[in-house]
């Protein structure tokens, strides 16, 4: 449980109310921003409307209380009663909400008197990918009365809220999702062994994706791609392996498609797995087949891992993949440009090393976790009125991660 503030010159709580934390790029940011900001500077509470997973364990950081409120489907007004007290406990300067379903408590922490509250959208609801619902935008334009701030994950996003939500830019940062460069990094001699024995030998191309099975994220796609592949390339076809991570209500379908084709034995779905970066190292490619994104940690991770990344041209996605330069951008839902783009880099080994350099270098440039962490401690020093602490770096990490 967080200790109770005993002096006015105790860092400010920051409480970050999410639906969920479980494996996902919301989340893993979150964690990033925590682990990685300086522990005198703010304290903090994750409050979950549902429940956690054993995710809460990536926090390094001792002194952070993790809260699940068990909220139910549908309107459950025990969840309001739960937060208040949740509040009125804590006594956060900031509260901090994410996406769609957590943005009404701004509402009910203005009445509790939290000083500040602070939105971050990190990518449309599922049920409104695209932004299009009425109902939706209403919503959001009458809580935005209770929010001081509004925080976009992209350039996509920020612009979406300007013109569909009439925040004004003023009272809106734009800031990307950072990457561990130093966890996150390219292959260093043979490739991991992480595979079953007799996938795959050591000089086949290994094609990977990293997310949850559900539609939005459409590894159909993917393998409706790989099918292509082996129909219309067939030279390539026993030459490349398909590996799906993640697990969620798309992958009996998708299990389904593998064995209507008849590849399972160059069709590896992995389930989630704990050891991601070294299963980047694993991957030739990574391809990204969403129908809708935010900012994509994924690509991120995958960038910094050294890896040309394929991905459809949503969201964020177009922000962070520079076509041509660290990998390709398709249409969603194109099974056979997919194919094709994928092609081109199991027939040409320079182009897989030109891009996969080209990313890693970009990520060190515009996308580490400082420029990250550096944005957020600017949005919550500025919206508490705080002058920034000069003696000290903004970023770093706690002492209880090194």
């Amino acid at each position: 449980m967080l200790p109770e503030r005993t002096s006015p010159d105790e860092p400010p709580v920051i409480l970050h109310l999410v639906f969920r934390l479980a494996m996902g790029g919301l989340e893993n940011g979150l964690v990033n921003l925590i682990n990685h900001m300086p522990a005198d500077r703010y304290r903090h509470v994750i409050v979950c409307l549902t429940d956690f997973t054993d995710f809460r364990d990536r926090i390094t950081r001792t002194d952070v209380e993790v809260v699940a409120i068990h909220k139910k489907p549908g309107l459950d007004w025990g969840s309001y009663v739960r937060i208040w007290n949740v509040l009125k406990r804590v006594n956060p300067s900031i509260l901090h909400t994410r996406n769609l379903p957590t943005v009404e408590y701004a509402i009910l922490a203005t009445l509790a008197g939290v000083p500040c509250r602070i939105h971050g959208e990190h990518g449309r609801d599922i049920h409104d990918q695209y932004g299009a619902s009425l109902k939706f935008r209403l919503f959001r334009k009458f809580v935005a009365l209770w929010i001081q701030h509004f925080i976009a994950i992209s350039e996509d996003l920020a612009q979406w809220y300007q013109s569909s939500i009439g925040i004004h830019r003023r009272r809106m940062s734009q800031i990307y999702n950072g990457v561990d460069i130093q966890r996150f990094h390219p292959r260093q001699g043979a490739r991991p062994e992480l595979f079953p024995q007799g996938f795959a030998s050591s000089n086949q191309f290994i094609i990977g994706t990293i997310g949850r099975m559900q539609q939005v994220k459409d590894q159909i796609t993917l393998v409706q791609a790989f099918i292509h592949l082996r129909q219309c390339f067939p030279d390539s076809a026993e030459h490349v392996r398909l590996v799906l991570v993640g697990d969620g209500p798309l992958r009996s379908a998708i299990e389904r498609l593998i064995s209507e084709h008849d590849i399972s034995h160059s069709v590896w779905l992995s389930g989630e797995r704990q050891d991601i970066p070294d299963l980047f190292r694993s991957f030739d490619l990574f391809v990204l087949p969403s129908e809708a994104e935010g900012i994509s940690n994924t690509i991120l991770e995958a960038m910094a891992s050294g890896l040309p990344v394929l991905a459809t041209a949503v969201g964020g996605n177009v922000e962070l993949v520079i076509d041509g330069n660290t990998g390709r951008l398709v249409p969603p839902r194109d099974p056979r440009a997919m194919a094709e783009a994928m092609v081109d880099y199991v027939q040409d080994p320079s182009l897989v090393q030109q891009h996969g350099r080209a990313g890693r270098a970009l990520t060190e440039q515009r996308f580490s976790l400082e420029t990250m962490v550096n944005g957020y401690l600017s949005v919550y020093d500025s919206v508490l009125g705080r002058m920034p602490d000069h003696r000290q770096p903004a970023y770093g990490v706690s002492s209880s991660s090194k």
